[in-house]
C-alpha cells in the first residue's frame, strides 16, 4: 500500500486541485488549506460553495456565500473577480484566456480575460457551467436541457433540450460532445455535429463525480457500487456499447478521478476507501482504508505521482505513489 500523509481540516472538504503544483484543499466553512505546512488562507467572508482549477492551473476560483468570486495563487494571494452583493454563488467555472464563469440563480456572469463582464439571463436556475476547451464559449445546465452561449457576441444561445434536470455539465476534451449529470440518476449526452442524443442511464443514485480520462477516451463516473466508465472513442460514442466497471463493492462510489497520463482511475467510496484501479485487466491497488466518511474531492498531480484527497468529515490527505 502506498504511502499516505494525512492532513486533517477544519471542515468538509468541498474540492482538491493542485495550484501550482501545492496540494490545495477548499473547505466549507471558507478555508483554503496550501500545502502539508499547515498554510490556510480564508478569501471569503463565510463559506465556499464551489471551487474550479484555472486553466493554466495556476489559481484556484472559489464562490461563496458572501457573494464574492475569489481567485487564489499557491502563494496565498486572493484577488476579487467580481461581487454580486449577499447572492450565493453556488457554481463557477474556469475557462480559456483566464475566463471565469458563475451564475446565482438564474443569472449567469462570464468575466473574459480582459475583465470585460458579460452577464445572461435564464428562465430556470443554473445547475451546472463548463467552457469549450477554445474560445468564448459556455454551456449552461439548468432545467431541461443545456444553453450554449458564446458572451460578448449577439448570436442566441443554442438549446440543447432534453426533460428533467441537469445538475451538472462537462464536455469532451475535444469540445464535440456535451454531456450532462441528471437530478434523474442518468447521464445525457448531445453529439454537438449533428444533435444525436446520448441516454446513460442505470445508476442507483445521482451522478456527482465525472472525470474524462487521457485524451478523452472514457467519461469516469461516480453513482453506483463500481466507476461505470462510458467510451468516447466510437464513431457513436457510447452508444450501443458496454461500459466499463471498475472497483466493484457494496459501497457506493462518491468521486472519481482519472489519472493524467496513464488509462487509470482512483476512486473514493462513502465509506472512505480509495482504490486505484487499471482499466485494461482492472487490476486494483488499496490507497487508503475506510475512516466511516465519504470521500468528497480526488486529485492527481500533473505527473500522476501523487493523488490529494478529502472527506466529508474533513479527513484528508496525500498518496504517494513513487515509493
Amino acid at each position: 500500500m502506498p504511502e499516505v500523509t494525512p492532513l486533517p481540516l477544519s471542515g468538509y472538504v468541498v474540492d482538491v486541485h493542485y495550484v501550482g503544483g501545492v496540494p490545495t484543499f477548499i473547505t466549507g466553512d471558507g478555508a483554503i488549506a496550501l500545502g502539508t505546512a499547515g498554510r490556510v488562507v480564508k478569501p471569503h467572508a463565510g463559506g465556499i460553495l464551489a471551487s474550479a482549477l484555472a486553466v493554466d492551473g495556476k489559481s484556484v476560483i472559489t464562490g461563496g456565500d458572501d457573494g464574492k468570486v475569489m481567485r487564489t495563487t499557491a502563494d496565498g494571494t486572493s484577488r476579487l473577480v467580481a461581487e454580486r452583493g449577499r447572492k450565493w454563488i453556488d457554481v463557477v467555472a474556469a475557462g480559456p484566456g483566464g475566463a471565469v464563469a458563475f451564475a446565482s440563480g438564474r443569472t449567469v456572469v462570464v468575466v473574459d480575460g480582459a475583465g470585460k463582464v458579460h452577464e445572461l439571463e435564464r428562465s430556470r436556475a443554473v445547475l451546472g457551467l463548463a467552457f469549450f476547451p477554445k474560445g468564448l464559449r459556455l454551456a449552461i445546465a439548468g432545467y431541461n436541457g443545456v444553453g450554449l452561449w458564446f458572451p460578448g457576441t449577439a448570436a442566441p444561445v443554442q438549446e440543447l433540450e432534453w426533460k428533467g434536470s441537469h445538475i451538472a455539465v462537462t464536455l469532451t476534451p475535444d469540445g464535440a460532445n456535451v454531456v450532462t449529470s441528471m437530478q434523474e440518476m442518468a447521464l445525457h449526452g448531445w453529439r454537438l455535429r449533428d444533435g444525436q442524443h446520448m441516454r446513460m442511464s442505470g445508476y442507483p443514485a445521482k451522478v456527482k463525480s465525472m472525470s474524462w480520462s487521457v485524451k478523452g477516451r472514457y467519461l469516469a463516473t461516480s453513482g453506483a457500487g463500481v466507476s461505470v466508465l462510458w467510451p468516447f472513442f466510437h464513431k457513436d460514442g457510447p452508444m450501443g456499447q458496454r461500459p466499463l466497471e471498475l472497483g466493484g463493492r457494496q459501497e457506493l462510489v462518491t468521486r472519481v478521478a482519472c489519472h493524467p497520463i496513464e488509462e487509470i482511475a482512483a476512486l473514493g467510496y462513502d465509506d472512505g476507501m480509495i482504490l486505484l484501479s487499471r482499466f485494461s485487466d482492472r487490476e486494483e491497488v488499496l490507497l487508503a482504508r475506510p475512516n466511516g466518511s465519504p470521500v468528497s474531492a480526488l486529485a492527481w498531480s500533473a505527473n500522476g505521482l501523487e493523488l490529494a484527497f478529502g472527506c466529508e468529515s474533513g479527513a484528508a490527505g496525500l498518496v504517494d505513489l513513487a515509493r
